[in-house]
């Protein structure tokens, strides 16, 4: 891009101020679980996936569309509805409060459609009590999902570059998936299976981004002159010529995904939301986050080695 060409903003120089900023949305996210922990009785706002409840599966004599269903059962506060096989069958997944039964959610959900279709319109084909201890099971897949894909990371990039490397981008990642966590957390957003998805899929944004930076670190360190360079100086020019590629990405992505959020209707909202939270905190924490922590580890424990055309090779502490 021409607006960035030659660019040479100082984002080494102002890590500290981002350090800072960090750590005060981090804080106030802790803030925001520990007080849905006091108040909801969990950290997040889990969702019936998560909490365990009612799952109805209803089928319609015609087909139908899950936004006559959503707007009949409560519009935006309508439980999350989704499309099973044939396209007048649905499953509905409601809360279920204490004391109530399942023929209960169940009646109360067929008498919604009811007034809004007719009774003849549809038939419960099925209804089911899902108890928590699922949702407990599933939160510790999740949990498990988000700490095996930080493991590979470590070890993919650890292998492609070197260990410093791999470790600056696990605290970059981790950052991330903080920071969205804390904002779940303040907002309060329901938190379903596609929610994770999105967790996951921003671990991945997150992760491609900062190797592109460290791939341009890794050139001019090897190129003529790199390893003398200062290494202050090295990764913020790295960051700069890399600054197109990541305005481009980062704009284009935003851009469908705001229009997803504005036209994709409410059984995607939450799962737009968290997309578009990760792709701005990943393209920041690539920046100010992944390359400043390269060069403390550096600065701390050296250089090591790496790996370059498939020959190990001892680097100068540099970078």
């Amino acid at each position: 891009m021409w607006l960035f060409h030659g660019a040479k903003y100082g984002f080494i120089d102002k890590r500290r101020k981002a350090y800072v900023v960090s750590a005060a949305v981090l804080a106030a996210g802790i803030a925001a679980m520990a007080f849905n922990l006091f108040t909801l009785g969990s950290w997040q706002n889990f969702g019936v996936d998560f909490t365990g409840g009612a799952l109805v599966q209803v089928r319609f004599s015609e087909a139908a569309a899950a936004t006559e269903l959503r707007d009949a059962l409560g519009g935006a506060d309508a439980p999350p509805i989704t499309r099973f096989g044939e396209d007048n069958e649905f499953v509905v997944r409601a809360s279920v409060q204490e004391g109530m039964e399942i023929d209960e959610v169940a009646a109360g959900i067929a008498g919604q459609l009811a007034a809004a279709f007719g009774s003849g319109a549809f038939e419960v084909v099925r209804q089911e009590l899902v108890g928590p201890k699922i949702g407990e099971e599933l939160q510790g897949k999740a949990a498990l999902a988000i700490l095996f894909s930080l493991v590979l990371t470590l070890l993919y990039i650890a292998f492609r570059f070197e260990m410093r490397f791999g470790i600056a981008s696990v605290i970059a990642t981790m950052h991330d998936v903080l920071i969205v966590l804390g904002l779940l957390a303040l907002a309060r957003i329901e938190i379903s299976l596609p929610t994770v998805a999105a967790i996951l899929t921003i671990l991945g944004y997150s992760l491609n981004d900062t190797i592109v930076v460290f791939d341009r670190i890794r050139e001019n360190l090897n190129a003529r002159g790199g390893r003398r360079e200062d290494p202050y100086k090295l990764v913020n020019r790295s960051i700069n010529e890399t600054l197109p590629r990541t305005v481009l990405t980062s704009g284009t992505t935003l851009g469908v995904l705001l229009a997803l959020l504005v036209l994709g209707g409410a059984v995607i909202r939450d799962f737009t939301l968290v997309l578009i939270l990760g792709v701005m905190i990943g393209t920041y924490s690539s920046i100010f986050i992944a390359s400043p922590a390269l060069l403390e580890i550096q600065k701390r424990y050296g250089a090591g080695e790496s790996r370059d055309k498939g020959r190990r090779t001892r680097r100068m502490a540099t970078v």
